[in-house]
């Protein structure tokens, strides 16, 4: 299958080269200058070489194509997008000349990016996805070289519009990703659990980030047994986002049931004891290393800024949400909500077309 994947980032890079060894044609497109550069210099000058380091057992994939072009775009069957969130909106303005009919878009994470497509492509007939998180977390460790951290044991998905759910999954399950199919794109929007564990371990760990120059684990840190009153502010941000699903009438389904799904087969184990395992294992990489990171500058304002907007919307509360924003917007001195998501923003008769497609 054809594929193009947009954006050269550690997930990027990581699922080119993991498609490249399961017999997928993939087109690699770098879609900036901003990080990254010197990896894809190495894949472009290195016959695409792209190696990933998966605990002990060492795999290279040549990838078909590495490129700047978007015009790359139109032969595609299946583009994903791996870029920060911040940057959805502006990269689907660019990619529209480009895309043509019965394309799926796969955007991973979506953050209800799906309302950005219907913003700018009204007179393409394709299907969005949207998932949850990245198939395969990690990092790049030198040019040319994935250290593989963990590799979700499940995918769950969004499509839309429902009615080509089953054409969608027919081409997606092609890319033997473990999808599982979820009602709507809005559940994968707000089941991101960068919403939840990025925006709270990292800003109730703001001094701590300053303090170690680099040399902070969000995981190990403030995610372990011994940190009762963290997890208690995650859990009320987590029941805030869980209102809001429940008045856009969907199921009420916790962070760590959410992760369980996701990270493992044992049905009996429970669920926050599976992600306090998946917090605590050794191949957990560093980060944030800087305040002003994406765990912050984007998951605040794509996410946490969304919830709220949502939540004022369908007159739900979010205090927790709310608070978490404007420590964040005073840490950093500048406000996460002119930066972030909102219905406005959006588009509400997006939003609407969205919930109406599935309900």
């Amino acid at each position: 299958m054809k594929i193009s994947i947009l954006g050269a980032g550690n997930a990027g890079c990581a699922v080119a080269a993991d498609l490249t060894l399961k017999g997928h044609e993939v087109t690699l497109i770098k879609t900036s200058h901003a990080m990254h550069d010197d990896n894809f210099e190495y894949l472009q000058s290195h016959n695409r070489e792209m190696t990933l380091n998966e605990f002990g057992t060492i795999l290279s994939a040549h990838i078909y194509k590495t490129t700047r072009e978007l015009s790359e775009l139109s032969s595609s069957e299946i583009i994903i997008i791996y870029i920060q969130t911040n940057f959805h909106e502006q990269l689907i303005k660019k990619i529209v000349p480009y895309l043509v009919d019965d394309q799926i878009l796969l955007i991973n994470p979506g953050y209800l990016s799906t309302a950005y497509v219907l913003k700018y492509c009204l007179d393409k007939n394709i299907i969005i996805a949207e998932a949850e998180s990245s198939f395969i977390d990690g990092r790049i460790m030198k040019p040319g070289f994935f250290q593989v951290g963990f590799r979700n044991v499940r995918n769950p998905i969004g499509i839309y519009p429902s009615a080509r759910k089953d054409e969608a999954i027919k081409k997606l399950d092609q890319l033997d990703e473990r999808f599982v199919y979820l009602d709507s794109v809005v559940e994968a929007a707000l089941h991101n659990p960068n919403l939840i564990v990025h925006t709270v371990g990292s800003v109730m760990s703001i001094p701590r980030i300053e303090k170690s120059h680099g040399d902070f684990c969000i995981y190990h840190e403030a995610y372990t047994r011994d940190n009762p009153c963290t997890w208690k502010i995650l859990e009320a941000l987590d029941s805030e986002k869980m209102n809001v699903l429940e008045k856009l009438g969907f199921e009420r389904l916790s962070y760590v049931h959410a992760c369980k799904l996701r990270n493992s087969f044992d049905d009996d184990m429970d669920a926050k004891e599976v992600f306090l395992d998946y917090a605590s294992m050794e191949t957990r990489a560093k980060g944030p290393t800087k305040v002003d990171s994406r765990y912050i500058s984007e998951d605040v304002p794509q996410g946490l800024v969304m919830l709220e907007a949502l939540g004022r919307s369908l007159e739900v509360a979010t205090p927790i949400c709310t608070a978490l924003i404007d420590i964040a917007s005073v840490a950093l001195g500048r406000s996460m909500r002119v930066e972030g998501r909102t219905p406005e923003r959006l588009g509400k008769e997006n939003i609407e077309k969205i919930l109406n497609d599935c309900c």
